[in-house]
């Protein structure tokens, strides 16, 4: 007999509130989830990478575990957009002439597809198409003389990632690991200026050249009686382990934790799930000669309001994420390498639908 499909006259819904009912799982699963996030927290302090971060926007509500439909496959679109406009260096603001860089604004259209296998195994995969606009100053060599200020706009695809996710740990797939690998299919020469030289940086480019090992777990745990009430912990790790054109994206960590609040169990009406987490990233610094490693890696917390809206085959989700912590590296001076601090953001926007079919 297919697992998966067992007791599938049940919607899914019901089925996902079942489950939370049943929460808190064993200890033993919540301890594995633990250990994972704090070795990976480890591994990543020892490198101290794309320089916006964009992983954040994987990790948090909304896509937490995999949804069990009755056929085991579903769908999903990714919409996030971000635009780095604000010069840090360190924990503060700083001048924007410090900065070669002056603005990466980006889209990211994200395409995804999840089967549950059965009860214990579930394939993850999802390809993003970048659309960036980025503004900096010229070299001489790309758009015009030294000094002027040029933007060039890039949509082309991002790196694939494949994901294979083990969900056997608790009877009610609430507490989950994944394994799996980033491939280069993203665009990492970029285009050149009409005087012949790279309109962008390694590190602003869709994809990193490299071949990343990626590891992720997730928890999800109720807060009272019904279920109505849970937490729940994510957590996505990425390293990379083949680079090429002598460059390497620094280590990534991305760290979610928060609560949501389900109410009613009918098939025939919409039911709103308002959420609210709390976002880490820790990312380390790119090495190797085509790298910037001074103006590389950064530490910041993020708090993300959201709202998801549940049918019968349709969720839609949607949250605003706001920094209200970070920590980026900065060359000492402009003199140093020619160039002082990261662009960041001051908000973050996700909007996501899947479809269960």
């Amino acid at each position: 007999m297919d697992e998966r499909r067992t007791g599938s006259a049940e919607h899914p819904d019901d089925r996902a509130r079942e489950r939370h009912r049943k929460l808190p799982t064993s200890t033993r699963a919540r301890t594995a989830v633990l250990a994972f996030m704090v070795a990976a927290l480890l591994v990543s302090r020892d490198v101290q990478g794309c320089a916006c971060g964009c992983s954040v926007f994987d990790v948090g509500a909304g896509q937490l575990m995999p949804w069990d439909t009755p056929s085991g496959f579903s769908l999903y679109f990714r919409y996030s957009y971000m635009n780095q406009n604000q010069n840090w260096e360190g924990t503060s603001k700083a001048p924007a002439s410090d900065n070669a860089d002056k603005e990466i604004r980006t889209r990211f259209y994200t395409f995804g597809a999840t089967y549950q296998i059965d009860r214990s195994w579930a394939v993850m995969a999802e390809l993003p198409v970048y659309d960036r606009s980025f503004t900096s100053t010229d070299d001489g060599t790309v758009f015009g003389p030294a000094g002027s200020i040029y933007t060039s706009n890039i949509t082309d695809l991002g790196d694939f990632e494949l994901l294979a996710l083990y969900t056997g740990l608790a009877p009610d797939m609430s507490t989950g690991f994944g394994l799996g690998v980033k491939l280069p299919t993203g665009n990492y020469t970029g285009p050149v200026g009409p005087l012949g030289g790279a309109a962008y940086d390694r590190d602003t480019l869709p994809g990193t050249g490299s071949t990343d090992y990626v590891l992720s777990a997730y928890h999800v745990g109720g807060l009272n009686k019904d279920g109505s009430l849970a937490y729940f912990v994510h957590a996505k790790f990425q390293y990379a382990f083949l680079t090429r054109n002598a460059y390497r994206p620094g280590n990534e960590l991305d760290l979610a934790a928060g609560v949501y609040w389900t109410s009613g169990s009918s098939a025939n009406s919409a039911r709103f799930v308002p959420s609210f987490e709390v976002i880490g990233s820790l990312r380390g610094r790119d090495s190797g000669a085509n790298a910037n490693p001074e103006n590389t890696g950064f530490k910041r917390i993020l708090v993300a309001p959201g709202l998801e809206i549940r049918f019968s085959k349709v969720r839609l989700y949607a949250d605003v994420e706001f920094p209200v912590c970070q920590d980026v590296n900065a060359a000492s001076s402009p003199d140093a390498v020619g160039t002082a601090g990261q662009l960041v953001a001051s908000v973050l926007f996700k909007a996501l639908i899947s479809y269960g079919f």
